[in-house]
């Protein structure tokens, strides 16, 4: 399950050692980029390469793996990570996340991750999928709140995964963004890959993986500035799709410190984006369930505050 990292050199780094581009793509220090390459996590035009001394020339092809970071001991639990809760049973739980929490240890991040604190809660879930993200079947942004599925089971993380893969299982997020876009309901669908000027980056590119976004319109703002309340539903999963969705329309999210095209934060300290929705079929029951969960409290402060033009049909 791991969301690999597909970079073609480009002209700015040409020279570089590839400790350094890893560095770069994953953006941590120089001595887990050497970690993540001694243990394997590293390709270089189809090769894994052993070493990060190595200069890259224009046009080399990179894969890295952020997760490949040796871990000597599986997670730990620790009881201290907060974590809401919608749903639990002998299969699955359904977590509302807090923003600011990583979901999962990897580069850079060791413990204090959402995985700790499931551990210390659901122990069971230490042999389920991968050693160092037990239970986990999806990803949510740190910066991001709201709804993530745990599975308890391999069976339950399997039936999971394939429908993430096959795009039946559904989520839809609340978004604040700049603008009033010009129709009440629209959808993207550009590919996305890492960005060609900032590889640190995601933007729509001509070679990226396919993706798509649904919007719809659900409410419109004229103060502090035009704004607009999105629903997006995703029927991919790409890393920072919805984020680099809106912008690439002109209408980034409010609070976006990477895609928000330097405007203000309007005091939302992260991108204004909320798991509200997550459906997919139970695999104990086989019936499809829905969950929800109200928009963060920090998030709905702020909404508070803003002047309504009317909601839209």
């Amino acid at each position: 399950m791991s969301d690999e990292i597909v970079e073609t050199v480009p002209a700015a780094l040409a020279g570089e050692r590839l400790d350094r581009i890893v560095a770069l793509l994953l953006d941590v220090s120089r001595s887990v980029a050497t970690a993540v390459i001694d243990a394997g996590g590293a390709i270089v035009d189809g090769e894994t390469q052993p070493s990060g001394k190595i200069r890259l020339a224009e046009g080399q092809v990179v894969i890295v793996d952020p997760d490949a970071v040796p871990v000597d001991e599986p997670p730990q639990p620790d009881a201290a990570v907060e974590f809401g809760v919608v749903h639990e049973d002998d299969a699955i739980v359904v977590i509302d996340k807090p923003a600011g929490l990583v979901v999962h240890p990897g580069a850079g991040n060791d413990t204090g991750t959402l995985v700790n604190g499931l551990l210390a809660r659901y122990p069971e879930i230490i042999d389920v999928g991968e050693r160092i993200r037990p239970g986990i079947v999806h990803r949510l942004d740190a910066g991001s709140s709201g709804l993530l599925v745990v599975a308890r089971t391999q069976d339950a993380a399997d039936a999971l995964i394939e429908q993430f893969v096959d795009h039946s299982a559904t989520r839809a997020y609340l978004a604040l963004v700049w603008g009033h876009p010009d129709a009440p309901h629209g959808v993207i669908d550009a590919p996305i890959g890492r960005s060609r000027r900032d590889p640190l980056r995601m933007a729509v590119v001509a070679d990226g993986r396919w993706a798509r976004t649904e919007y719809r319109v659900l409410e419109r703002f004229d103060s502090p500035a035009e704004l607009a309340l999105l629903e997006c539903r995703l029927e991919t999963g790409r890393t920072h799709q919805i984020r680099v969705h809106l912008s690439s329309i002109n209408h980034p999210l409010v609070g976006d410190p990477t895609y928000g095209q330097r405007r203000p934060k309007l005091q939302v300290e992260r991108p204004f984006l909320h798991a509200a929705e997550l459906s997919f079929v139970h695999h104990a029951t086989r019936e499809r369930v829905t969950y929800r969960s109200e928009l963060a409290p920090d998030l709905a402060d702020r909404l508070g505050t803003l002047r309504r033009v009317g909601p839209d049909a």
